[in-house]
């Protein structure tokens, strides 16, 4: 996995990364068919620059965030919710354990992504970071320290 900007460095909150080292060491050797997806983000995880939350931009895509991207072939534009894999499976949600879910992690608005699929190389372009749940938290702290209610 890769962005047309080579050897791009993803951007990885320390509370996101917790939890993924947790849930990778949790799952590792459960089932033979989350493997490859399991190897593939440790891989992603190993190159990651890791920030505090409150310092992550807000057009970077950390867990749970709402992104738009769309398929650079096809045009085709899907908003997905990024989540780990024991959440509920429903449209518009996606496994970080998901190639593309993988492929998502730490990239910004902008970036295009790229990772193998079967019939080839799939590429997408992150259009919007619609929510990010660093960037909520970090105007809430700016509304309580201008004076603010937090609701």
């Amino acid at each position: 996995m890769n962005t047309e900007t080579s050897s791009r460095t993803i951007l990885v909150t320390e509370s996101d990364m917790k939890l993924l080292r947790t849930m990778l060491e949790f799952r590792k050797g459960s089932s033979s068919r989350d493997e490859p997806h399991l190897e593939m983000l440790a891989r992603e995880l190993e190159h990651a620059r890791v920030v505090p939350s409150e310092e992550i931009p807000s057009n970077v895509i950390t867990m749970n965030s709402r992104v738009l991207i769309e398929d650079v072939e096809t045009g085709i534009e899907v908003a997905y919710t990024l989540e780990f894999p024991a959440a509920p499976d429903r449209p518009g949600k996606l496994s970080i354990l998901a190639p593309v879910g993988t492929a998502l992690l730490g990239y910004r608005e902008g970036d295009v992504i790229e990772w193998p699929v079967p019939r080839g190389v799939r590429r997408v372009r992150v259009l919007a970071v619609l929510y990010q749940p660093e960037a909520d938290e970090s105007s809430r702290k700016v509304s309580l320290a201008m004076g603010g209610r937090q609701s």
